[in-house]
């Protein structure tokens, strides 16, 4: 599977699986705000030592040599923050530092943060643990789904972090077995996005966590298809709500119809009974792109690059 990085508006994410005949099966999401019931939301930031600099703390030899660089992460986190909470049952988004402390295992607890207070949160890094020596995404992970959100009828979470991470085959593990109690109904949907900030970001290990149920078959009570993770690079996110591209229902309709043209104009799909938020369709062998129809407009979507065919 490969995620395109710059899909056109309205589409916040565009997934081309090549299939073993050459065919492209396209998977496209619309960008919407979803309609929630229940839902408890949470945005973890990364506290190991190579993400310093990211909050302006350069570090020091002495205090007389300490000097400040810009904190980009305070704005990032500001803005997410305020966002999470209008989507959050109790109106307030749970902030931690995570990847904190010697292991990297350390989790801090930051505040419950409402949109309105959002605006003025003070972002600079752990102040009770030390600068992590690792990046371990599976404690903030399980910290959110068994603790804080166990028991919520829907969990949302995006963590934020610059590396690589460091415990990847436990964070699979971990997920898989969270993914069957998902779709066995003993706990309710949840969702994790990472979001890579800086340019040190290793995006194929957060392309194996996109990627990681992509024809496993398991479904919620719902019949929604369970799928944990997405990721996102900040410097290519025009919108924040893009952090939703994924949370979409396949019964949701974003407009009364439209349809999908091949590179050669041959239609690929007709949603003659609504347009879905969410698009799946073929396109043939070769495409380099295609062309949504929808209320007289046109929005060309380009492919890019070569696609092989997927291995049987």
């Amino acid at each position: 599977m490969t995620q395109l990085l710059h899909p056109a508006e309205p589409f916040g994410e565009v997934n081309v699986h090549p299939q073993p005949d050459g065919s492209l099966a396209i998977v496209a999401t619309v960008l919407m705000e979803p309609d929630i019931e229940g839902a408890r939301c949470g945005l973890a930031l990364d506290g190991s030592a190579s993400m310093r600099s990211l909050y302006g703390d350069c570090g020091a030899v002495s205090p007389l040599l300490r000097h400040s660089g810009d904190n980009i992460v305070q704005p990032v986190a500001r803005s997410l923050a305020a966002y999470l909470a209008r989507f959050s049952a109790t109106g307030t988004a749970r902030l931690v530092y995570w990847s904190c402390g010697p292991d990297g295992g350390g989790v801090e607890e930051i505040a419950d943060v409402g949109a309105g207070q959002a605006h003025a949160l003070a972002i600079a890094g752990p102040r009770e643990l030390p600068w992590g020596r690792q990046t371990r995404l599976l404690p903030p992970v399980r910290h959110f789904v068994e603790n804080l959100f166990r028991d919520a009828r829907w969990a949302f979470c995006v963590l934020v972090t610059d590396g690589r991470i460091d415990d990847l085959d436990a964070v699979k593990e971990f997920s898989w077995s969270l993914a069957r109690d998902v779709a066995a109904g003993r706990r309710g949907p949840v969702k994790l996005v990472m979001l890579g900030l800086g340019r040190r970001v290793d995006e194929s290990q957060l392309a194996q966590l996109d990627a990681l149920f992509d024809g496993s078959g398991l479904r919620g009570p719902d019949g929604e298809a369970v799928d944990l993770w997405d990721y996102k690079l900040a410097r290519e996110m025009r919108h924040v709500q893009e952090v939703f591209a994924e949370v979409v229902s396949d019964d949701a309709l974003v407009a009364p119809g439209g349809r999908v043209l091949d590179g050669e104009g041959h239609v690929a799909a007709d949603f003659t009974a609504g347009l879905p938020a969410r698009l799946r369709f073929t396109l043939p062998a070769g495409s380099t792109a295609f062309t949504l129809e929808l209320q007289g407009h046109r929005i060309v979507q380009e492919l890019g690059g070569a696609f092989s065919p997927a291995r049987a």
